[in-house]
C-alpha cells in the first residue's frame, strides 16, 4: 500500500470510528495540561466524564483485570470461544452482553477498545482484525510469537492505523520493578551496569493439554516467553538489547521430540549486550530443580537491588561501603552495606484511582495495567508498554531462541524503536 492510500485509509477510519483519540478528547473537553506520563514515572489519576468502552476476548487470563472498576472504563461486551468461559466474563464483568468469537466482537459499533487474552500465537492476527474495525488494543504477551516477521507485521499495523496499542507485561509494574525503576530515575544506583532476570516456571507442562488435546503451550520454546524477564531491565533503564548468546537445554522427553513449535529445549539461558553496553543475563526455565519465580536483581556501582529470592531470602539493597575490611584471603577492601528493603505496596497509593488501590495478580501488577491503558486513551497519550517498547522485550527472546538452535551462535538484534 503506497504512503497515499495509507493517508487516505488512517483518515478515512478517524472518521468512521467513534472512539478516535482526539475526538474522544474533544467530546469529554478535558484539557491534557498538567498530564503526567507514565514515561516519566508518574501515573495520572484524573478521571473524566467520558468512560472508554472496552469488549474483553479471552475467559481465562482476561478475567483477572479490573475494568469494571475503573472510574473512566466500562466492560461493554465480552467474547470466548467457549460458553462456560463467556458466562465466567459475563459473571466477573457485570457485563450483559456477548459475542461467539472476537471476530464478531470487533464489528459492534459501541466498543472502543479490546482487551486480547486468547491464545499467544493467535495475537497478532487478533490485533490486525480489531484495529482494522477501528479498535484500540491491549494484548497479553507476548506481542509477537515466534518470528521476526510477526513483530514487523504487528508494527506496521499500529502504524497503518494510528491506534493505540499497549502490551499487557506483568514485569513491568510488579511493585520490586516500580521500586528498581524509581531508585534508577533518583540516581541510586549511580551506573547501572549489569542486571539479571529469571522466570522460573517447572511444571509447566500441566498446561500443555486439556481434554486431552494438546493447547497452543505444548512444547513452546522458553525464549519465545521473554517478557518478563527482559522488562525488568528494558522497563527501568529504557535500554535496548543489541546482541545475544543463549544456550538451550533439553531432554528426552516426547515433548522436545514432537511439538509444533520444533523446539529441542525445556530452559534457555541468555546473555545480552545492550545499547549502552552493558550485560544482561535471562535465564527462563520450564523444568528442573529448583524453585518457581519472577524476579530480577540490579547492579550499580553505588547501589544494589536484590529482589526476594525463592529459596527464603527477602528483597536486599546493599550500598557501595567506605568501611575497610579484609576478605577471606587477607585482601582490603571496601565494606558493602547490607540493608533488607521493605518493598512498599505502591497499589496503595495515588499512583492508582481509588478503586484500585488493592491488591492483583503477578504482584500487584495488573491493576497498574488496566490503569495505564484506560489513562492512556483518555488523555490520547502513548502508554508506558506502548508498540516500540512491547517489541523491544518480545524481540530478543526471538533472536536468543536462534542462538540456542544454533549452538550459541552471536546474533544481532534487530531495532525498531520509534524515530524521534
Amino acid at each position: 500500500m503506497s504512503e497515499k492510500e495509507v493517508s487516505s485509509e488512517r483518515n478515512r477510519l478517524k472518521l468512521q470510528v467513534d472512539f478516535s483519540r482526539r475526538g474522544f478528547i474533544k467530546r469529554s473537553g478535558y484539557a491534557l495540561a498538567g498530564t503526567m506520563l507514565a514515561s516519566q514515572g508518574v501515573l495520572a489519576v484524573n478521571t473524566t466524564p467520558q468512560k472508554v468502552r472496552i469488549g474483553v476476548v479471552g475467559g481465562g487470563f482476561g478475567t483477572s483485570f479490573q475494568w469494571h472498576e475503573h472510574p473512566d472504563c466500562v466492560v461493554q461486551a465480552v467474547s470466548d470461544l467457549r460458553q462456560d468461559r463467556r458466562k465466567r466474563l459475563m459473571q466477573v464483568y457485570n457485563c450483559r452482553k456477548a459475542y461467539n468469537s472476537l471476530e464478531e466482537l470487533v464489528l459492534a459499533k459501541d466498543i472502543d477498545a479490546v482487551a486480547i487474552f486468547t491464545d499467544g500465537p493467535l495475537h497478532v492476527q487478533q490485533t490486525i482484525e480489531a484495529m482494522k474495525n477501528g479498535k484500540h488494543v491491549i494484548s497479553a504477551v507476548p506481542a509477537a510469537w515466534a518470528t521476526i516477521e510477526q513483530a514487523e507485521l504487528l508494527l506496521d499495523t499500529v502504524k497503518k492505523y494510528g491506534l493505540t496499542y499497549m502490551m499487557a507485561e506483568t514485569g513491568y509494574y510488579q511493585q520490586s520493578t516500580i521500586s528498581a525503576r524509581k531508585f534508577y530515575r533518583q540516581g541510586k544506583f549511580g551506573s547501572l551496569y549489569y542486571c539479571e532476570a529469571e522466570y522460573q516456571h517447572p511444571g509447566l507442562e500441566s498446561l500443555y493439554f486439556q481434554n486431552g488435546r494438546r493447547t497452543w503451550r505444548h512444547g513452546m520454546s522458553p525464549m519465545h516467553y521473554p517478557t518478563h524477564s527482559t522488562s525488568q531491565l528494558i522497563g527501568v533503564s529504557g535500554e535496548r538489547l543489541t546482541e545475544a548468546v543463549c544456550h538451550g537445554w533439553g531432554d528426552d522427553d516426547p515433548i522436545l521430540k514432537d511439538n509444533v513449535h520444533n523446539n529441542p529445549f525445556w530452559n534457555g539461558s541468555a546473555m545480552f549486550r545492550t545499547n549502552r553496553g552493558n550485560a544482561f543475563r535471562m535465564n527462563v526455565w520450564w523444568k528442573g530443580a529448583h524453585r518457581g519465580c519472577e524476579r530480577a536483581q540490579w547492579i550499580g556501582d553505588k547501589m544494589s537491588f536484590y529482589t526476594a529470592h525463592p529459596n527464603g531470602v527477602g528483597a536486599v539493597i546493599i550500598r557501595s561501603g567506605k568501611q575497610m575490611e579484609k576478605d577471606d584471603a587477607g585482601f582490603v577492601r571496601e565494606a558493602p552495606k547490607f540493608e533488607q528493603y521493605k518493598q512498599p505496596h505502591w497499589w496503595e497509593t495515588d499512583m492508582l484511582p481509588e478503586p484500585l488501590r488493592h491488591n492483583s495478580g503477578h504482584e500487584g501488577s495488573h491493576t497498574f495495567l488496566t490503569h495505564e491503558f484506560v489513562d492512556a486513551l483518555i488523555h490520547s497519550r502513548r502508554p508506558a508498554i506502548d508498540v516500540y517498547e512491547s517489541l523491544a522485550y518480545t524481540v530478543p527472546g526471538i533472536i536468543a531462541h536462534q542462538s540456542a538452535l544454533r549452538k550459541g551462535e552471536l546474533i544481532k538484534i534487530p531495532q525498531y524503536d520509534q524515530k524521534t
